[in-house]
């Protein structure tokens, strides 16, 4: 439960994240972090669904061979 406590932020606190992201990288890396980031995110929800399309189709598999037994 400990490790959800980052959600917890307000407005303050995401104002002093983006102002220390702003002086590590300047503002023209910016977009290009965050570009990254979105590819980044997207290819790991597509490989969480690859995975759960696996689980599925194992599952449906293993319930036809009892069908079949």
């Amino acid at each position: 439960m400990n490790h959800l406590m980052f959600l917890n932020l307000g407005t303050g606190e995401i104002i002093i994240i983006a102002l220390i992201v702003l002086l590590l990288f300047g503002g023209k890396k910016i977009p290009e972090l965050m570009k990254g980031v979105g590819k980044g995110v997207k290819n790991f929800k597509d490989g969480l669904n690859d995975v759960e399309n696996e689980i599925k189709k194992d599952i449906k598999d293993d319930e036809k061979q009892d069908i079949v037994k």
